[in-house]
């Protein structure tokens, strides 16, 4: 029975990945700490055109890149716990919620700003893009963690409430997860 189960390889993993992304440089790592093979595989958009996270329009591109970037190196880092452990230790107990607020909403403004003259249904239009896969994680957690006030931000707010409609939003939400941990 050993022999039969040794003999069948296990599938290679498949890793979708930027060769620059701090992220896929954790996942490499991590495959290769387990001694895990994988295939690198170029961007996902590249590999899966259908249904493509960038417009062809170039303005609309560049707006979508935008946004991502405002969420990944604005917003994003600050939700890390380490990050708000730090700030506790250097500003006080206390201190990390309304400092993480301050800095979501600056972040929010500028993507309030950038979206509020062209989001369709959603973010760049009526179609799911870039910008609404960064900024719906975002929402929420700054909703649900950051208690932050989305009047001021109704474009937003608006996008939100169409994530939270849509089933590919609503399955990757946080308490979805099988290793979430259970609310009783």
């Amino acid at each position: 029975m050993a022999e039969a189960a040794a003999a069948v390889a296990p599938a290679k993993l498949g890793l979708y990945s930027y060769w620059r992304s701090s992220c896929s440089h954790r996942v490499r790592i991590a495959l290769n700490l387990k001694g895990l093979e994988y295939e690198y595989k170029a961007y996902l958009e590249d590999k899966y055109p259908e249904h493509p996270l960038l417009p062809q329009d170039l303005k609309m591109k560049a707006l979508n890149l935008q946004i991502a970037s405002i969420v990944c190196s604005g917003i994003q880092p600050l939700h890390n716990l380490t990050v708000l452990r730090f700030i506790e230790k250097k500003a006080g107990t206390g201190e990390s919620i309304p400092w993480t607020q301050q800095q979501i909403d600056r972040g929010f403004t500028a993507a309030e700003n950038l979206v509020k003259g062209c989001a369709g249904k959603y973010a760049t239009g009526d179609e799911v893009r870039l910008a609404d896969v960064f900024l719906a994680p975002q929402i929420y957690a700054a909703m649900t963690r950051f208690q932050i006030n989305m009047l001021n931000y109704p474009t937003l707010a608006r996008l939100h409430e169409e994530y939270m409609k849509h089933p590919a939003f609503q399955a990757a939400l946080p308490d979805r997860q099988p290793d979430a941990p259970s609310s009783t």
